[in-house]
């Protein structure tokens, strides 16, 4: 057995069940391998497409998810992907061939590019150790949430692995949660008891049930008002008191009543820019604490004013043990009557701007809210449209939006659709992009198509790079680099297979409504030509971070 066969058949066992990728001459037999032994082999059109179909397939299931490139110009396909997956520390193993020779075409600094977009490297260095080196990378990447780069040498690929190699080693233990310090939970829990209007906004690190139940019996208690970062959006889907996203998304209201908090916990969440507008939803006199298992993110975006180490799930019980009394705190009568009314965008009053040639992007989104199957699961693209499927489309919890915006790269929303589809084929999975990130990615319909996914593509079509049209748009600037001619997306995705509508008026999703009521035998895409006049709410606040 060569040291390539040995590698992926040790992966498989080990747990890696899907590997996505671009196979050429140096990742063929270890992809064969990994197919060999059980893994799922998902083929991309494009390296890039790979990556964030690992990249979302990893975010939806849970699981450490594989990626799988030739030497040099493979990888430097998927950088873009890999970059993403990296600043969002996804367990990811990517898998890259390597040239041996400093001569070849393929040779390129593989080690340097993984550091540059933040990822971490590991390298098959010997027949003998290929096996466990491998394991090491996975477990890292699982144990340390990154995303880690394992280079596998042309030369070492191709030697004999030893007859004992540990092909079928089982995989490795899970994450241990990081366990609170007692003195940190009691000063959380005197925060908590000062505080009169408290607001709990929670990121990644509390998308799990265990972690929300947690959350919401210690927000019952102390009367704190709940929100999310757009990563763990629909984690309080069902809460009467929940205040959906924090940050640049965020309703006039939800904006309105977390600046009036007195108390802002950050549970496994950044504090970030984004999610804070720039800092701007803190009171002055606002007490901000955060609650993380990576000492190292504490304070890393904004100061706190108290920075608690431990696993969110462990610190909100550990809290709740302690003495204490219910209190009404921010849940008031009236503002859960707000709550009711106002805090969702589709509550939000609004003009109308839809024509005869163009639908209201508003519009369009609440219509497909109401057309589409509640169980749903969402990857969304970048673009001056996002923030109309990201707020307006409701998702039943954490799993039913994936976000890959770490990188503000647009064309990965229809590769995170297809990775979150897999890890999640309970739901329907609907892609939200702008017609720059639709033409970008194209190539991967057909991967949609392939995999017979009963995907919904919406394109938000402007028929321009929308953000930067109106960001340059004020200042006079010539816009001809970022404006197009008239596209008929909905033709390029027939080519593909697809069933596919124009939109323009909200008659025209009759068509939708038809295509949810039938056999679903193809996906559907559908080509909305939305008003572009104007800037999305959310742009100015993006463009405030560039």
């Amino acid at each position: 057995m060569k040291v390539a066969e040995a590698v992926g058949r040790a992966l498989s066992a080990a747990g890696v069940d899907h590997v996505f990728g671009v196979v050429g001459s140096g990742n063929f037999h270890l992809t064969n391998a990994m197919v060999a032994a059980g893994s799922r082999f998902v083929a991309a059109r494009h390296e890039g497409g790979a990556a964030t179909m690992a990249d979302a397939y990893a975010r939806m299931s849970g699981k450490v998810a594989a990626l799988t490139v030739h030497q040099g110009c493979g990888l430097t396909n998927a950088i873009t992907g890999i970059g993403e997956a990296a600043k969002s520390r996804t367990p990811l193993l990517v898998l890259a061939a390597e040239a041996t020779e400093p001569t070849s075409n393929f040779a390129v600094g593989q080690e340097a590019l993984a550091h540059a977009v933040g990822a971490v490297t590991a390298r098959v260095t010997s027949a003998e150790d290929a096996v466990e080196q491998a394991r090491t990378a996975m477990r890292r990447a699982l144990h340390e949430r990154r995303t880690v780069l394992l280079n596998l040498p042309l030369d070492a690929q191709a030697l004999d692995a030893p007859d004992d190699a540990p092909v079928l080693a089982a995989p490795p233990p899970e994450r241990t949660a990081v366990e609170p310090v007692p003195d940190d939970v009691a000063a959380l829990a005197r925060v908590l008891d000062r505080s009169r209007r408290p607001v709990f906004v929670a990121g990644r690190g509390s998308r799990a049930p265990g972690a929300r139940d947690a959350l919401v019996a210690l927000a019952e208690r102390h009367g704190a008002l709940l929100a999310t970062s757009a990563v763990a959006r629909g984690l309080f889907h069902d809460d009467p008191w929940s205040l959906d996203v924090s940050g640049g998304f965020s309703s006039p209201l939800t904006a309105e009543l977390i600046q009036g908090a007195d108390l802002i916990v950050g549970w496994g969440c950044a504090l970030n820019m984004w999610t804070t507008r720039h800092g701007r939803l803190i009171g002055p006199d606002t007490t901000v604490v955060q609650v993380d298992d990576d000492t190292s993110a504490l304070g890393a975006h904004r100061e706190v004013h108290l920075g608690v180490t431990g696993d969110v799930e462990l610190m909100a019980r550990q809290v709740l043990d302690t003495p204490g009394r219910q209190r009404e705190g921010y849940r008031t009568a009236d503002i859960g009557a707000a709550i009711a009314a106002r805090v969702r965008w589709r509550d939000v009053p609004y003009e109308d701007e839809s024509n005869r040639d163009r639908i209201d992007p508003r519009t369009l989104s609440i219509a497909l809210d109401d057309i589409l199957p509640a169980e749903r699961v969402l990857g969304v693209d970048s673009g001056n449209f996002m923030g109309y499927p990201t707020m307006y489309l409701s998702v039943p919890d954490h799993d039913g939006l994936c976000f890959t915006q770490a990188f503000q790269s647009i064309g990965l929303g229809l590769a995170t659709a297809i990775g979150a589809a897999l890890a999640r084929p309970d739901r329907l999975p609907v892609a939200a992009l702008g017609d720059g990130g639709a033409l970008m990615s194209a190539a991967e319909l057909d991967t949609v198509r392939r995999l017979g996914l009963p995907m919904v593509v919406i394109v938000y079509n402007d028929d321009a790079y929308g953000a930067e049209v109106h960001h340059f748009k004020p200042g006079g600037y010539p816009l001809d680099t970022v404006e197009f001619p008239p596209t008929d997306i909905a033709a390029v995705a027939r080519g593909y297979g697809f069933e596919a509508v124009t939109v323009r008026t909200p008659a025209d999703l009759k068509a939708v409504e038809d295509w949810v009521a039938g056999p679903r035998s193809a996906p559907l895409l559908i080509d909305a030509k939305v008003v572009g006049d104007h800037g999305a709410w959310w742009l100015e606040e993006a463009f405030r971070g560039h």
